[in-house]
């Protein structure tokens, strides 16, 4: 019979693994003493907000169409205790919020924090169902509400935003990057909860996309996959000056179509109203409205590869 590796671990090899964690800068030689926000609970808070939302949509289940107030009226007092108990450890782990401090009660925070995400559920609604008909308007493979809110990554994508982003608004630490890091490993898309997006916004297909903090994005954009709104490279010793400092990522004013692999950069670099960047285009400075953006191709010189001698 095989003996089990657990018994043939050495006491050294613990021993090891213990000093380790007091070696500067290891982070763990500062870990919490108490309990930390739970990603798993953090997840689920997210997929309720989901389903309050969009009530029978997420779960598979229609019954609640028959009583939809009384569903309503027994998932929001649970989600909200959850969601207070995780914004009030965020507040007590240490992390500070994004933008000032929280008051020294933070249980009153976490309450102040959680009625205000919960206020606003009916208007955050109305601008994901603008979201879901963009997609449907922007995509002919959309043949209904539902595909979206069932199938489509960048709709997924685009929730948990809106809800973060109320979140780190209202300067909640932690928990707004840990619900659109969930969103990310789900669907490859990755938008910085402090990213300001307007209504009826559409990423379609959406693997790769990356959309930074301070990015700006106007009302009925579409972008494709591969795209990334981001920051110009920096000296480490800048990027500390930048931190929570000035803009560091473009802005797509209204009706902006952005195609698959275009990479658009720094603060000051703005895509004006109603263009169209082409894919793989490098932008790296702004661009008037209505331009039509595309990489140059050499069109001799396929003809001439084309029609080469093999």
């Amino acid at each position: 019979m095989t003996t089990s590796i657990a018994s043939k671990l050495q006491p050294s090899l613990i021993d090891r693994l213990v000093q380790s964690y007091h070696v500067a800068p290891e982070p763990l030689r500062d870990a919490p003493t108490s309990a930390i926000p739970s990603a798993i609970e953090v997840r689920d808070i997210l997929e309720d907000l989901r389903e309050v939302l969009f009530p029978g949509w997420t779960d598979g289940s229609f019954a609640i169409a028959k009583d939809l107030r009384a569903h309503i009226t027994t998932q929001i007092p649970h989600l909200a205790a959850r969601l207070e108990r995780q914004i009030s450890l965020a507040c007590r782990c240490g992390v500070q919020p994004a933008a000032s401090t929280v008051s020294s009660d933070i249980d009153q925070f976490a309450q102040r924090v959680t009625q205000a995400l919960l206020d606003e559920l009916p208007v955050l609604r109305s601008t994901l169902i603008e979201d879901a008909n963009a997609a449907i308007a922007g995509d002919p493979a959309a043949r209904s509400l539902a595909e979206v809110l069932l199938c489509y990554p960048g709709h997924y994508a685009i929730t948990a935003h809106r809800l973060s982003h109320i979140l780190w608004n209202l300067d909640v630490p932690l928990l707004p990057r840990m619900m659109n890091e969930h969103a990310h490993r789900m669907t490859g898309i990755d938008i910085h909860p402090g990213a300001a997006i307007g209504p009826a916004f559409f990423i379609d297909h959406g693997t790769g996309v990356v959309i930074g903090e301070t990015a700006v994005i106007g009302a009925n954009v579409r972008m494709y996959q591969g795209v990334t709104l981001g920051a110009l490279s920096l000296p480490a010793h800048k990027v500390i000056q930048l931190r929570n400092g000035p803009k560091r990522h473009p802005t797509l004013e209204d009706e902006v179509i952005v195609y698959a692999g275009a990479t658009i950069l720094g603060g000051q670099t703005v895509i004006g109203k109603g263009s169209v960047i082409g894919g793989n285009c490098w932008i790296i400075q702004s661009v008037p409205a209505q331009s039509r953006i595309s990489v140059a191709v050499n069109t001799a010189a396929i003809h001439n590869q084309s029609t080469a001698p093999g």
